[in-house]
């Protein structure tokens, strides 16, 4: 069963002092475990330090993200929040600590070169090797070839993990900062 993520981005009235919701994440932001493990330590496979992670709902949410919370109940965990200038201040070039416990997969193309096809994609050709070499927990850089096909051993950079669609998430967020102060908007988020 796969992770999924909630949630709202939110912004905070400067008259009033409370917490609106503006934007609804589930309308951007797909199932992307390197980018909840790169932002909130949630299915951190790619060995990334969070940028946000464990710090609970806000004790002010909008009513919105409290209705969404209480609804979804138990099914619901992980909660936490980032904001504005934090998401800023991320180095997309800072590297992960450690290797991607997913082993990157290329196939050979006609014209020679590798195309990539995915991660966490073992064969049982390549299960079989790394056995036999007692390589369970492969090193950056290891590289094994099997028929067309090319496994390495990566290691991610926050750049690599933050697609397009959080790019725009936070493109979405900037106009909100602006107004408001990059402090005074945030991203609340859950998994299930």
């Amino acid at each position: 069963m796969g992770t999924d993520i909630y949630g709202w981005v939110e912004f905070q009235d400067q008259d009033t002092g409370t917490w609106q919701h503006c934007i609804d994440i589930s309308l951007l932001i797909d199932r992307d475990y390197d980018a909840f493990g790169c932002l909130f330590g949630v299915r951190n496979y790619a060995c990334f330090r969070p940028i946000a992670a464990n710090r609970g709902l806000p004790a002010d949410v909008s009513t919105q993200v409290r209705f969404d919370t209480e609804e979804i109940g138990e099914y619901a965990s992980d909660h936490t929040w980032v904001n504005l200038a934090e998401l800023r201040a991320i180095d997309r070039d800072e590297v992960a600590l450690g290797v991607d416990e997913r082993v990157h997969q290329y196939r050979h193309a006609a014209t020679g070169t590798l195309v990539y096809e995915g991660k966490a994609t073992w064969s049982r050709d390549l299960a079989a090797l790394l056995a036999r070499h007692d390589q369970t927990t492969p090193e950056e850089g290891a590289q094994w070839e099997i028929g067309n096909r090319v496994y390495r051993a990566e290691r991610l950079r926050r750049g690599d993990a933050l697609g397009e669609d959080w790019r725009l998430l936070i493109k979405m967020m900037e106009p909100l900062g602006e107004r408001y102060g990059a402090e005074h908007v945030r991203l609340v988020v859950w998994f299930e």
